[in-house]
């Protein structure tokens, strides 16, 4: 693999999804730089939204900026008349935690939030569809202070609007799930299932299976295609994006600021791979040891519907890999069977997991973590890998169990204490 000497003059900010306070945690313990997430229906994700409370997010707020961390406020649905004095009260009260900017679709909703919170800069997001230098001068003039550029922006328009607007920001997804439609800006759920995706309540309707019928308007007569019995095709599932490996190419453009993670409906072990992964590479970037296959590889363990590399580098008239046509599931090369507490010395079952099998330990610290054995289990090193095997399952409330398996909340005891929100994986 090519080796790549940064030549930006910084690195650009590493953005991870905050879908709940854990996750807010774990994406800074594995090296996010901000995050970003939020509270109630006025947030693009309904499903993470509900996972924070009011408190529960004004902790997240405190314990990044104790880090020295960024976080964002997602205030980005698109709502209703009837919804515009609860979104005033919203916009105050978020502004009272002091975050680092309010992430925003509308113009009505930038100058509100400028009415409101003038000290709070705001951020535009995706759901805009920014794709050209005439509408972000737009926006720029509105007072927006980053732009979060639509997905279908090529590389070379960013490097094009960085240079007309050099001090307004740009954001660019490097990772996550794709949407069939243009930016997000999709009904198909909402003529569906009466869920509106640009309020947040997006039922993924684009992942389901369907089957195409012909019908003959003279007899009325309907016969089904068939692509393969009993499945259907999923003719709208786009595969994931996956930027990793053009990461040199994106920051010798100079043109980012900052590079987002999409995902805060996905799971912990997506937090901190994802952050870890993306930091990884940025940091060999910086030292001239770029090695995109490394990176590709633990991305590789998440679940995922296929890998694309999107719009940035070529159009989407280019593309012919996008999509994924064979299934809606999502697949990973590891399973993850335990994540590790905040306190380090006890961990929940993700999946089965027995005494003497051997689980590979993934770690933002890893090599922190020190082999050694004793009664209940150990840790031991094996072909530059850390792993752990235990001699017997015991539970924090004393029980010994033969095995443990996913869906018993009660925490297993470690051997030794491990760094905070590790996981235990095994290859699948």
């Amino acid at each position: 693999m090519q080796e790549h000497n940064p030549t930006p003059s910084k690195i650009p900010e590493l953005l991870c999804p905050a879908g709940n306070l854990k996750k807010l945690k774990i994406a800074l313990e594995y090296g996010a730089d901000a995050v970003y997430g939020g509270v109630s229906h006025f947030s693009l994700r309904n499903r993470s939204g509900k996972e924070f409370d009011f408190e529960s997010f004004k902790e997240g707020v405190e314990i990044t900026h104790e880090r020295g961390k960024k976080i964002y406020v997602t205030i980005n649905g698109f709502p209703f008349n009837s919804q515009l004095k609860l979104l005033e009260s919203h916009i105050e009260k978020m502004a009272s935690l002091n975050p680092d900017a309010f992430i925003v679709s509308t113009p009505g909703v930038i100058r509100l939030s400028s009415q409101i919170a003038p000290q709070i800069p705001i951020h535009l997001s995706t759901q805009a569809n920014v794709l050209n230098i005439l509408d972000a001068q737009v926006f720029y003039e509105l007072g927006v202070k980053r732009i979060i550029a639509a997905r279908e922006l090529s590389l070379k328009d960013a490097v094009e609007i960085k240079k007309a607007l050099p001090d307004l920001e740009l954001e660019i997804f490097v990772h996550g799930s794709m949407c069939f439609a243009f930016s997000g800006r999709c009904l198909i759920s909402a003529l569906q299932n009466g869920r509106v995706p640009n309020r947040g309540s997006c039922a993924n309707d684009c992942r389901f299976d369907y089957e195409y019928y012909v019908r003959n308007p003279d007899n009325g007569v309907m016969m089904r295609l068939v692509e393969e019995e009993g499945i259907g095709t999923h003719i709208f599932n786009a595969k994931d994006l996956n930027l990793i490996e053009h990461l040199p190419l994106i920051l010798e453009s100079g043109a980012i600021d900052s590079l987002k993670i999409e995902g805060r409906t996905k799971s912990s072990y997506y937090a901190g791979i994802t952050a870890f992964a993306y930091k990884t590479a940025l940091q060999d970037y910086a030292r001239g040891e770029f090695k995109g296959e490394k990176y590709m590889q633990e991305l590789e363990t998440l679940k995922n519907r296929g890998f694309s590399d999107g719009y940035l580098v070529h159009r989407p008239f280019e593309k012919n890999n996008t999509q994924n046509h064979l299934t809606a599931i999502s697949e990973g090369s590891y399973q993850v069977n335990a994540e590790v507490g905040e306190e380090g010395k006890t961990a929940l079952c993700r999946h089965t997991i027995r005494p003497g099998e051997p689980k590979e330990i993934v770690s933002a610290h890893w090599d922190s973590i020190r082999v050694g054995k004793n009664e209940i289990g150990e840790i031991f090193e094996e072909k530059g890998k850390k792993y752990l095997r235990l001699f017997k399952i015991l539970l924090e409330n004393g029980k010994e169990l033969e095995s443990i398996h996913s869906g018993n909340e009660n925490a297993f005891v470690l051997p030794f204490a491990l760094p905070p929100f590790s996981f235990l994986r095994q290859r699948i």
